[in-house]
């Protein structure tokens, strides 16, 4: 057999390797080990293995990924997320449904000291769901807006998803940050908008909140501080060139570390599950991104990348076209993966086609963020819906698909805006 013929089989092995539920980093080092040494010999092979993982997890870029994720378990353990559900219900508490937009407003300020869209449900929601329900919420509302906010995570700085893709495409990470956070907010100011609407319509199902006096809102404020400084701080240092992405995933865990302990709020247990939480998370990331690293090699070596680029190619479609294909596409494989293994797993094909076709790569990684941010919450394996649905036992998973779906509408709009204005980039 030719290596392209291998290469061919080897994605069918590893589609049929995910489809019977086999995690998705050992299928992609599975299939990229056995097709290597079927095309190129055993030894090929482990060479390319013995180096892969190894330059993979030596990239001075990627350490940036274990120090975000240590700050959002600091900022996590520290109890940063409840002074902004707080603060956030104090100020905007008084609106129609006002607990559920403080909710969204909470998650988008605990996005920006987390990046991960799951450790930000989860947070928010064992604080908002329970005060959601106390005051007379419909349940599949409470659940669905806290499944739907968590998602913002995956794309306000710092994004775990934005940082990979920058590191997998090569291009500029701080430029990913930038436009994620302007699509971040605009889903945030999104998703308030739609609660808003719906508690005016239907106001039994999400009820106005009572008024707060200036002085207590104006108190709430300070527990928020600690959040505004780790911003002003780590993204000021970088639009000002003080410090590079790396270096201010360093720094924003040592800060949120020192505001911890000035609090005193760190406590030893608190830091010490906060390591073991970072080393879990990026274990399970660092696996995937290797397999996709090596999976990479693998549809290099085999020739499929410029095969599948020609055959694109020739036949013409216009960038418009294959937009509405690769959003498709990963609409779809949002529904039965996970967001970093789906995209990790799709880079290695997708880029050169993109690159070829002269999109941008900046946007495209944006808009992939975003499609993925869907794929959190839509069935049948919308990963941020089991989140809630283990904090929120007593509801169903149907009570909370049902309560996304106006957030799916949502982002639908706002995917279609971003294709259709992608010139403007």
């Amino acid at each position: 057999m030719t290596p392209m013929i291998i290469g061919f089989i080897g994605i069918f092995a590893l589609l049929f390797l995910i489809a019977i539920r086999v995690p998705v980093a050992i299928s992609l080092l599975s299939v990229s080990f056995f097709g290597i040494a079927s095309a190129y010999g055993w030894q090929v092979a482990f060479g390319i293995f013995s180096a892969v993982p190894y330059n993979f997890a030596a990239s001075w870029t990627l350490s940036s990924v274990p120090m975000f994720l240590f700050m959002g378990f600091i900022a996590y353990h520290s109890g940063l997320t409840q002074g902004l559900f707080n603060a956030a219900r104090a100020w905007v508490g008084m609106l129609p449904g006002g607990i559920a937009v403080a909710s969204v407003v909470g998650a988008g300020g605990f996005s920006a000291v987390t990046g991960s869209s799951v450790a930000c449900a989860a947070a928010m929601g064992r604080i908002a769901i329970p005060e959601m329900r106390k005051s007379g919420y419909d349940d599949s509302i409470a659940t669905g807006s806290i499944a739907a906010a968590g998602t913002i995570g995956a794309l306000i700085p710092p994004s775990i998803i934005l940082i990979l893709f920058g590191i997998q495409a090569q291009v500029s990470i701080v430029s990913l940050f930038f436009g994620g956070f302007i699509i971040g907010m605009i889903t945030l100011f999104a998703y308030c908008a739609v609660i808003v609407g719906l508690a005016i319509i239907r106001p039994k199902m999400l009820p106005r909140g009572p008024a707060v006096p200036f002085n207590e809102r104006m108190g709430a404020l300070v527990e928020v501080w600690p959040v505004v400084v780790l911003i002003i701080a780590i993204f000021g240092g970088l639009a000002a060139g003080w410090f590079t992405t790396t270096e201010s995933g360093a720094y924003g865990a040592l800060f949120t570390a020192i505001i911890g302990i000035a609090r005193r709020r760190l406590s030893w247990i608190a830091f010490k599950k906060s390591v073991m939480d970072t080393l879990l998370g990026v274990g399970s990331l660092f696996i995937v991104a290797i397999g996709a690293n090596a999976f990479t090699r693998f549809v290099a070596l085999t020739g499929i990348t410029g095969a599948l680029n020609e055959q694109i190619i020739s036949l013409h479609p216009s960038p418009l076209v294959l937009l509405l294909l690769i959003a498709g596409f990963y609409l779809i494989l949002g529904m039965f993966l996970e967001p970093i293994g789906a995209m990790l797993l799709t880079l290695p094909l997708l880029l050169p086609i993109v690159e070829t076709a002269g999109i941008n790569v900046i946007w495209l990684g944006i808009l992939i963020a975003k499609l993925l941010e869907i794929g959190m919450i839509t069935p049948p394996v919308g990963l941020n819906v089991f989140v809630i649905q283990s904090v929120a036992r007593d509801v169903s998973l149907e009570k909370i698909f049902k309560g996304v779906t106006w957030f799916l509408l949502v982002d639908c709009v706002i995917v279609t805006g971003m294709i259709l204005t992608r010139d403007m980039f």
